[in-house]
């Protein structure tokens, strides 16, 4: 990969000079989904998939940047001063949003850079492409730059870019699990003080399979913000009935007793996911510490219907595949993951059964969808490096 790259870097930008090659992973949440802006818990991991870059420092303040899974868009060009978002600049708007982060943080960039990037994380899956690249971006700037930077610091710039540059609303999790990403290990992460902890994901007899629906979604325009906004409006409402900073303080006991206080019928479903789904996340880490992988799939399954029934971010092509999944031999559990509205599953599937289980699960949601879904095998990988 590392030749590959490089050789296509001299291609793009002329060889003269070291260019440097990093790696950054992909992530799946395994349970834990749309807690992470209500001040619960996540239980993610990082995957041996990612985003690779080939970078040099220029002499100027020129950014150029090209990525070889969008080699029609050639090299777009940019400058470190007066960053904006620019439509035409598609997906360079995420790094220049890092760039722009840093430097709103006092991280001087004076220099322009070249830089090449390759992902083998499929584009808008869930796994987060979007954190992977903005994360190898500020990793490769705090090397660079020689940013005195703990990665839990540039997870924080990262999410910042994407909020105040990107203009998509997100929790902390992608960037998150990106970053601070440990072999064979998923991290239980507390999303209102950011405290975590690395679970062992010791699965045996077992292997992680994502299975990509191909149905595209873009989270700046799908209802991801709006969801988010109906939570907010729902904490609002209970605040004035007790002393809450955020939906994830509550238990399901409590939710229960107080749920009156939230007016919009559809608010209280979405402060019921909230509410659930950590509880569920909580549960779902003690069981796989007692070694009790059928009741973490368990709960990996009623995730889902959460999210299909209170959240709605499923839609049918998510729906189909878990449906699919729960109905063959040897799953211990399958649920959307990431944003929904498209992307992935995750199911944990016994290894005697991944051939039979890729070939009838695809199969069913070919019939019902129209058009294939595709399958990973994947492992738990570290965060990123340069290679």
């Amino acid at each position: 990969m590392k030749e590959r790259l490089l050789q296509k870097f001299n291609e793009i930008f002329g060889a003269g000079g070291n260019a440097g090659v990093y790696f950054a992973p992909g992530r799946v949440n395994l349970i834990g989904e749309h807690t992470d802006y209500n001040g619960g818990h996540v239980f993610p991991c990082a995957l041996t998939l990612g985003t690779y870059a080939a970078v040099r420092k220029r002499e100027d303040k020129t950014l150029r940047f090209y990525s070889m899974n969008y080699e029609h868009l050639g090299v777009i060009t940019s400058s470190v001063e007066g960053l904006t978002k620019d439509k035409k600049d598609d997906w360079a708007n995420y790094p220049k949003g890092v760039i722009w982060a840093l430097n709103q943080r006092g991280y001087v960039i004076d220099r322009g850079i070249d830089i090449l990037y390759f992902g083998n994380i499929p584009n808008s899956s869930g796994l987060s492409s979007s954190a992977s690249l903005e994360v190898l971006t500020g990793y490769i700037l705090k090397e660079l730059f020689h940013f005195n930077l703990y990665m839990i610091e540039l997870a924080l710039i990262c999410q910042y870019g994407e909020n105040k540059f990107i203009g998509v609303n997100c929790g902390i999790m992608d960037q998150f699990a990106v970053a601070m990403g440990k072999k064979d290990h998923a991290i239980f992460l507390d999303t209102s003080n950011l405290t975590c902890e690395y679970a062992p994901v010791k699965l045996d007899h077992a292997r992680i399979v994502i299975a990509s629906s191909n149905k595209k979604r873009g989270l700046g325009d799908s209802k991801y913000n709006e969801r988010r906004g109906e939570c907010e409006k729902a904490l609002k409402e209970l605040q004035g009935a007790m002393d809450i900073a955020a939906l994830g303080e509550l238990s399901e006991e409590e939710f229960e007793a107080h749920k009156g206080a939230i007016s919009d019928p559809l608010c209280r479903k979405r402060a019921k996911h909230a509410v659930y789904e950590n509880q569920r996340t909580i549960k779902a880490v003690k069981a796989l510490k007692a070694g009790n992988i059928q009741e973490f799939g368990q709960l990996m399954n009623a995730s889902h219907i959460s999210l299909r029934d209170d959240y709605e971010v499923t839609g049918m092509e998510l729906d189909t595949l878990a449906k699919a999944a729960w109905e063959q031999k040897g799953v211990i559990g399958s649920r959307m993951t990431g944003a929904g509205f498209g992307g992935c599953t995750v199911s944990i599937v016994e290894n005697d059964y991944i051939k039979s289980f890729i070939d009838a699960v695809g199969k069913t949601y070919e019939e019902k969808v129209g058009y294939k879904a595709d399958f990973y095998v994947v492992d738990i990988g570290n965060g990123p490096a340069r290679l």
